[in-house]
């Protein structure tokens, strides 16, 4: 049987860090993963279109806040305080398959970048909850309308 563990934020917050740190992630690496995978993404010819429309010549600031929101997610640094779901569901262009395409982009970045090995499956099962959370608030369940559609069909 599992046996549950209360802790504090602050014992939560420090785990995270203290687990992050052990797999060489500190806000050098970040800047390094943030830096790198934008630069891919830019370069996209999907991808590249669809950021350079809403983001134009404020690259610098969007950089900057991914820096916060992926230290925040990874480590626990708390710097992130956005509002990324409206920001993407204003962004019409986007389909759902564009996110595998990031995804893919993302892996690879982390596959030739990370500190560590173990690194890649950490920001890996962060980023795959990030993509479908934004996925479901963006389009939906798949599937969903169709059945409410048959459902109001029937009903």
């Amino acid at each position: 049987m599992t046996e549950f563990v209360n802790r504090t934020a602050e014992e939560r917050r420090q785990e995270i860090q203290a687990n992050a740190a052990g797999l060489g992630i500190d806000d050098a690496y970040i800047s390094l993963l943030v830096d790198t995978f934008y630069e891919r993404v830019r370069a996209h010819p999907l991808l590249g279109p669809i950021f350079e429309e809403k983001i134009g010549g404020n690259w610098g600031p969007h950089l900057a806040r991914m820096k916060d929101f992926w230290a925040s997610v990874a480590m626990n640094a708390g710097r992130y305080s956005g509002k990324p779901v409206p920001k993407h569901k204003a962004l019409t262009r986007v389909q759902p398959w564009h996110f595998n395409i990031w995804l893919g982009l993302f892996r690879e970045t982390l596959e030739e970048t990370a500190p560590a090995p173990a690194a890649v499956p950490y920001f890996m099962e962060r980023a795959e909850r990030i993509a479908e959370s934004l996925q479901l608030a963006m389009f939906g369940l798949p599937g969903l309308d169709a059945q409410k559609a048959q459902a109001n069909k029937h009903g």
